[in-house]
């Protein structure tokens, strides 16, 4: 058994806790806010992240609290010309086996932390946010801003984009603007009407821009992302709202879908969206990062969460081998660095997908999308196999040579 300390109480870091548990570890997790919680914010657990759920006994309550897309569209955002419909629903099942869900932040946040305070009560300390650690050969120290010292013979990183951890064992990050900023709202669909999006997972591409949709809690509310490429907004706080007339301005003309999103949202927010070179390691003896903290990464594939996740399950059985904690921690590493790069590099590429500004450009991507909708829409399925279809508890079985 394996003294745990995580630091960061997100998605990553109580799924960590999680996880850890139910490999027999003790877990302290340390959160700095006062309590618990999210922004109005939808994403999307891929079966990829499913899987982990599944293991830890939460698939049927996450699958109460979200929503299940009949499948994956493309259209055009101006003319709202659909490319292509792949179902999803049973033959996502089927195909990845796990299911495939739209969740809201706050609402798994809450299955996480309920089922975390169950299984563990005391478990989580709030007002706990930690600043730095130290560590030698007997164990690792983590620091508080309030000054407590909590003490372990691990620290997990899950502390996010601007981890102190990271910045301990690595340094000051130097993030580089990619030109795009991100828009982010949740709708009540009974303010949509008609123009209430497809209970799918929807992508509308532009020129230079596109918008993601789809639905949450069993189809109450609808949830809004949208990117645009422009360089006069470099704030990266998730919290910081924007004016309805920019958001308005920079999707004008599109589908009256996504323009009746924007005007019925109460709160549109932005920020700026940067980009990070895979780091040179995740791990210092003791101390690990997990999720953003150790492997930022673009939306443009829906997969920030699903890695955080996937982390988590790995790094818990790597500390229940019969090996030191630096050891665990670095066949951590070894497991999920390639994979988690891999996504990083395909959330990259996709915004040059999403965002074709010439005729000739979007013909050639855009026109064997519209044709395999019409011949074979599983091909859409078939995009997304190596992400979908990994299974992590199996490939850390198999990375560890176990049974």
């Amino acid at each position: 058994m394996v003294k745990v300390i995580i630091s960061g109480g997100g998605i990553g870091g109580l799924t960590a806790a999680l996880c850890c548990l139910h490999q027999g570890h003790r877990v302290t997790s340390l959160e700095q806010a006062a309590e618990l919680g999210e922004i109005g914010a939808g994403l999307q657990l891929s079966p990829n992240a499913m899987k982990v759920f599944e293991a830890l006994g939460l698939d049927q309550q996450l699958a109460k609290v979200g929503f299940q897309p009949e499948g994956i569209e493309l259209r055009m955002g101006v003319s709202g010309l659909k490319l292509i419909h792949a179902p999803l629903g049973e033959t996502a099942f089927r195909r990845w086996r796990a299911p495939y869900l739209h969740i809201h932040r706050a609402d798994l946040v809450d299955v996480l932390a309920t089922a975390l305070n169950e299984r563990a009560p005391g478990t989580i300390k709030l007002n706990s946010e930690v600043k730095d650690y130290q560590q030698d050969s007997t164990g690792v120290t983590a620091q508080l801003a309030n000054g407590q010292q909590v003490k372990g013979d691990a620290l997990i990183g899950a502390d996010g984009l601007h981890s102190p951890l990271r910045a301990q064992m690595l340094g000051p990050d130097a993030p580089t603007f990619t030109g795009n900023v991100a828009w982010r709202a949740v709708v009540p669909v009974e303010r949509l009407g008609g123009d209430t999006p497809n209970p799918v997972a929807g992508a509308w591409l532009g020129r230079g821009k596109h918008a993601v949709t789809y639905l949450l809690r069993g189809g109450q509310l609808a949830n809004f992302v949208g990117v645009v490429e422009r360089d006069d907004w470099t704030g990266e706080s998730w919290t910081e709202a924007g004016s309805r007339a920019d958001a308005m301005a920079d999707f004008e003309g599109w589908d009256r879908v996504i323009t009746r999103l924007i005007s019925e949202a109460d709160t549109l927010y932005r920020w700026a969206l940067y980009d990070r070179a895979p780091l040179s390691t995740w791990t210092d003896g003791r101390v690990a990062l997990l999720g953003d903290a150790a492997h930022p990464m673009l939306p443009f594939m829906a997969q920030g969460a699903a890695m955080a996740i996937e982390d988590a399950w790995a790094l818990s059985v790597c500390l229940s081998q019969d090996l030191t904690v630096p050891e665990a921690l670095n066949a951590y590493q070894r497991i999920r660095y390639s994979r988690a790069t891999n996504v990083q590099a395909g959330s990259r590429a996709n915004a040059k997908t999403f965002h074709q500004r010439t005729g000739f450009g979007r013909l050639k991507t855009y026109g064997p999308i519209w044709l395999a909708g019409r011949v074979a829409p599983v091909i859409g399925l078939m995009r997304q196999d190596a992400v979908y279809g990994y299974d992590i508890i199996q490939e850390t079985k198999r990375a560890l040579g176990r049974k």
